[in-house]
């Protein structure tokens, strides 16, 4: 029988999960496969054949005493608050699962303490990479732990301050969305939304990870850009005091995002990585905007992407008509291609299969070899 695979999946927003499940969609049909997560529910109606293990939720779990709270954390680790029951049924779950299923290989999407866990253990694990400000002991520690890592991106995407060393360890996938829906034309997309063909359109998204678009900063841009028609997508942020304007409207949840970025001659996005691949998957105009996140994730997403010329920025969102003005003029100035050219239709096949191909060669010939060598502790 295959080795088996395990998934460790982040419950926060909806990318881990739906990253997780398009990469195990490509998956050899006889290859077990196991997803530990303190979000089942993203995973509901997910039709491949996984074991779902629910881990207990820590997000908010209470310290009891003031003293354990006060304890500080160390380097080498992000968030390890002392005294957590729901800590310790979540490690030891994990690591029930981990020796019961035999796991052949364990990806972790993502946590550092867990990848180290995993390498404790002896369980060869697999970190998801992510953009940001990772060089302190915690993050590289944990990817010297692993076996390799995966970037669901394009190696041009990648930091020039990533370590050789680990660059050498990386495998890189292209540019991994988790949508599959056709891309329709402008022309088709916007006759099939009952959009205008021929006024500007810019379309405002975020995903479910994080607080929504800020909506006073497109008010301002509503009114500097009074002939075009902005959408927003997803949930949006409100401080209480916006005006609104008849050319900028909330349409929340929509059943199909890739219609409307079809349809937009402009994008405004945040950099979340299925977010941009989104985008590039149709190959848009884009001007993102980084939501604030742990090492600075987006924001170093976001300057690849301007060094790239596949996206256009600005410091803050403006505040001003003239801000907006100047912004938009050099987002019609891109040449959509740049972004394009880091989607890839094949990423989650080639995801798969090289995490399958990895675990493969890590357990070749293991009944006929038998142990190598005997560690002893020191």
């Amino acid at each position: 029988m295959k080795k088996p695979i395990a998934f460790f999946v982040h419950h926060q927003g909806r990318g881990h999960a739906n990253r997780t499940m398009a990469v195990a969609a490509e998956f050899a049909r006889d290859r077990p496969v196991s997803v530990l997560t303190a979000g089942p529910h993203l995973f509901d109606g997910f039709t491949r054949d996984v074991e779902i293990v629910a881990l207990p939720n820590m997000i908010g779990a209470a310290v009891p005493t003031p003293r354990l709270y006060a304890e500080p954390t160390p380097q080498v680790m992000h968030c390890v608050p002392l005294g957590l029951a729901e800590m310790r049924r979540t490690m030891r779950q994990i690591l029930d699962h981990l020796d019961e299923r035999g796991i052949g290989l364990f990806v972790v999407d993502v946590s550092a303490e867990i990848a180290l866990l995993s390498r404790i253990a002896s369980v060869p694990a697999v970190q998801i990479r992510m953009h940001g400000d990772r060089q302190d002991i915690g993050h590289v520690g944990s990817y010297e732990a692993c076996v390799g890592m995966l970037a669901p991106f394009d190696a041009s995407l990648e930091q020039d301050d990533y370590p050789a060393h680990l660059r050498a360890k990386t495998f890189y996938s292209g540019g991994l969305c988790t949508s599959v829906n056709r891309v329709p034309d402008r022309e088709e997309a916007r006759a099939r939304l009952g959009l205008d063909p021929e006024r500007e359109i810019v379309v405002a998204v975020t995903g479910g990870g994080g607080s929504g678009t800020p909506y006073a900063p497109l008010t301002v841009a509503a009114r500097a850009a009074p002939d075009a028609l902005w959408l927003t997508l997803g949930p949006t942020h409100r401080e209480g005091h916006e005006t609104d304007f008849s050319n900028l409207r909330e349409l929340g949840w929509v059943p199909s995002v890739t219609e409307y970025l079809a349809a937009a001659d402009i994008v405004v996005a945040s950099a979340g990585d299925n977010t941009v691949h989104e985008v590039a998957r149709v190959g848009g105009r884009l001007i993102v905007m980084p939501e604030w996140r742990y090492f600075g994730e987006q924001t170093r997403k976001a300057e690849a992407l301007v060094r790239l010329g596949a996206a256009v920025q600005a410091p803050v969102w403006p505040g001003d008509l003239q801000g907006w003005r100047d912004l938009l003029a050099r987002a019609r100035a891109l040449d959509g291609a740049a972004l394009r050219s880091l989607y890839a239709p094949d990423a989650a096949a080639r995801a798969a299969g090289w995490l399958e191909g990895l675990t493969d060669e890590l357990w070749q010939d293991a009944a006929a070899l038998g142990p190598l060598r005997v560690v002893a502790a020191g």
